[in-house]
């Protein structure tokens, strides 16, 4: 009775150990699609604020929290099952999937940019006119654009992990976003709050805590206005990264080849910062054709004038 006890001991610590060891290469596995992954979180947190830009104080981290479980719906529920199905049976539909949703990245881009320059963006409105009904139109189109850059997130995560076990990858998936969320979200309520922090450190009895509060409450209008327009940028940066990305790896090799040539001229020009010249001039690359492309595509929908449209007695297109 003993020995048999003695061996399913060592049975049992066996399987502890294989337990421990899988644990260990699913957190390492995780450490690696996080890292990955980090890229896309300063566009996702840049994009954000905007949404919150001009809505009462106290509604600031309210609607940030139903942004946030939004984006959590969004990659749990609907792009994790999505991405691990499509990976496991149909891998060829992911890059295709993902330049739909870099397409849309690119229209809201130069819908945005295009409002600016035509003048036909909406008027901003005053804190105290922006009551429900607006707030579930702002966290709507917040979750819509957190939707294609959680589905990067995602995918670039899986790219990192597709060696994985199938269950592995769904275990690692759902860390990364859950992380990935939390960072981003936590980053942007810390942000849009910073006024606040700055006119509590603003009554302290310490003058230079005081001016320091000061400075935070000068600073962050410009800062928010400043992320809204980075916001619009990274939306053509990263939503024309994907589609050039995807263009490339679907076989037509000339337009990422262009971006990458202007990327290596720049690494090669100065030797000691070339990596960071290069990637600079990737990026700039990246969102001008994001611009172009969504221009293209905002043309598309909103000047051609459609059948429908002329219904309508030649209606004034929608921007």
């Amino acid at each position: 009775m003993s020995a048999g006890l003695a061996a399913l001991l060592d049975d049992i610590a066996v399987l502890a150990k294989m337990a421990a060891a899988s644990l260990d290469d699913v957190a390492a596995a995780t450490g690696r699609a996080s890292a990955k992954a980090v890229g896309v979180v300063v566009d996702d947190t840049a994009v954000t604020p905007r949404y919150v830009h001009g809505v009462r104080p106290n509604r600031e981290l309210p609607i940030i929290g139903k942004i946030a479980k939004g984006s959590l719906r969004n990659k749990l529920l609907i792009i994790l099952p999505i991405a691990l199905v499509l990976s496991q049976w149909l891998p060829w539909l992911l890059t295709p999937i993902l330049m739909v949703g870099g397409t849309y990245l690119c229209y809201e881009g130069a819908e945005k940019i295009w409002e600016v320059l035509s003048g036909h963006g909406k008027a901003a409105e005053t804190v105290d006119k922006i009551g429900p009904e607006q707030e579930k139109a702002v966290v709507s189109g917040a979750v819509r654009t957190d939707f294609i850059l959680s589905a990067e997130i995602m995918v670039i995560a899986l790219n990192e992990v597709a060696d994985e076990a199938f269950v592995a990858r769904a275990v690692i998936l759902v860390i990364v976003g859950i992380l990935i969320t939390a960072l981003v979200y936590g980053v942007v309520a810390l942000i849009v709050k910073m006024d606040d922090i700055g006119l509590a450190l603003a009554g302290r009895r310490q003058k230079a805590v005081a001016a320091f509060g000061r400075g935070l409450v000068t600073a962050m209008p410009v800062v928010l206005s400043t992320l809204s327009a980075v916001g619009v940028v990274a939306m053509c940066w990263v939503g024309g990264h994907i589609v050039l990305q995807g263009v490339d790896e679907l076989g037509w090799a000339f337009p990422y080849g262009v971006v990458h040539s202007i990327e290596h001229w720049f690494h090669d020009l100065i030797p000691s910062i070339g990596g960071a010249i290069g990637w600079i001039a990737n990026t700039l690359a990246s969102a001008v054709f994001g611009a172009l492309w969504g221009g293209i595509v905002l043309a598309v929908v909103h000047v051609i004038p459609w059948p429908r449209r002329q219904q309508h007695h030649g209606a004034a297109p929608l921007t």
